[in-house]
């Protein structure tokens, strides 16, 4: 038995690895939305580039899962998606802006959910929506720092909500994310949403979603080079911040900040699956972060990643299978977060700095 699922994850891995599925990955499907049973919507405030994203689960929801390993981190709900507590199923994930007060937009998809008699079921008292959030910290960018995300923001992206193809880009809550801090603000560039899936042959669909606000450069996994992060001083080009740790050259930087950074992420899939299976997907989910992103999970981080199976599929999948899966499409999402943004802010994006990799060109 071990043996025939080594052997399954083995030929999966290497579908998904493989120049055709790399191809497959990169070409503009719908995004998080090609997991049947979920629709997403975004609002992204005007005041300030700041905003959230919510993924809804149609009907009533999903097993729900988390990996936070950044180490300054912003969440709501997610004690209970530990498999050792009661709650099976979670209605809604929300990603924000805003530091801390953007955890406020997860009340109103609660709002937006109650209105809709979606929740727990709490007998005579009704239903309580099962709504985990994480924020990424954007205050600093783009103007008054006291326009964030709010409860309203929340609504206004539940009821946008559709199955439809994603927006990515400047939009949501990475409409005020930025990267490549390492070395200072000044040396920064824009980052933002992005979204991805991949689909076997055999219907098993793995997709992801997530706002890259990272202190550190986005790597192409496929090639590994650099596509967006911390540039020169010049500012015209990449420095790569793995070659400026190895000098040293860091050291008389500035350490990483908690009021800078944070990328955030939801990777989902249509297999059937429980509380324990999930929470492992989310686990190895995490392992694509630290592919596309370098450095990942410092002190200044905040790095979560939520993971939801809709159940929708009839077929068979391992644990292990849909987490590698996780991994590799969740590295996809990074990727394209940093190349579907615009220049915003005074910050260059990588389609200014003439970084995107050709098959995303």
């Amino acid at each position: 038995m071990k043996t025939t699922i080594a052997l399954a994850l083995a030929a999966s891995v290497a579908l998904a690895a493989s120049p055709a599925a790399q191809s497959r990955s990169a070409v503009r499907s719908k995004g998080l939305t090609e997991v049947e049973g979920l629709r997403v919507g975004h609002h992204t405030l005007s005041g300030r580039p700041t905003g959230c994203t919510v993924v809804l689960v149609d009907g009533t929801g999903a097993p729900g899962g988390v990996a936070q390993r950044g180490a300054a981190p912003g969440t709501r709900e997610t004690d209970l998606l530990d498999p050792l507590n009661m709650v099976d199923k979670v209605n809604a994930i929300v990603l924000a802006g805003g530091s801390a007060y953007g955890l406020d937009a997860a009340q109103g998809v609660v709002k937006y959910l109650e209105e809709r008699k979606i929740g727990w079921d709490v007998g005579t008292a009704g239903v309580v929506p099962i709504v985990p959030s994480a924020i990424l910290i954007d205050l600093w960018f783009g103007g008054d720092p006291k326009i964030r995300p709010t409860a309203d923001c929340g609504y206004r992206a539940a009821e946008a909500a559709t199955d439809g193809p994603v927006a990515e880009g400047n939009v949501g809550a990475g409409a005020g994310a930025t990267l490549g801090k390492v070395a200072g603000r000044e040396r920064s560039m824009k980052g933002g949403t992005g979204t991805a899936a991949i689909r076997l042959p055999n219907g098993l669909v793995v997709s992801a979603i997530v706002a890259v606000n990272a202190i550190g450069d986005v790597i192409d996994p496929s090639t590994g080079q650099v596509i967006a992060g911390v540039r020169t001083p010049d500012g015209r080009q990449l420095a790569d911040a793995r070659r400026l740790l190895r000098e040293g050259a860091l050291l008389r930087a500035a350490a990483p900040r908690a009021v800078e950074n944070t990328t955030i992420a939801i990777v989902a899939t249509n297999a059937r699956m429980n509380k324990t299976e999930v929470n492992r997907v989310a686990l190895m989910a995490d392992d694509g972060l630290a592919r596309a992103i370098s450095p990942a999970h410092t002190i200044g981080d905040g790095d979560t990643v939520f993971a939801l199976a809709t159940g929708r599929w009839d077929g068979q999948a391992d644990a292990s299978i849909v987490g590698a899966l996780a991994a590799e499409v969740l590295a996809d999402a990074i990727v394209r977060a940093v190349t579907q943004t615009e220049s915003l802010g005074g910050l260059p994006s990588a389609r200014e700095l003439g970084t995107v990799p050709a098959r995303l060109r």
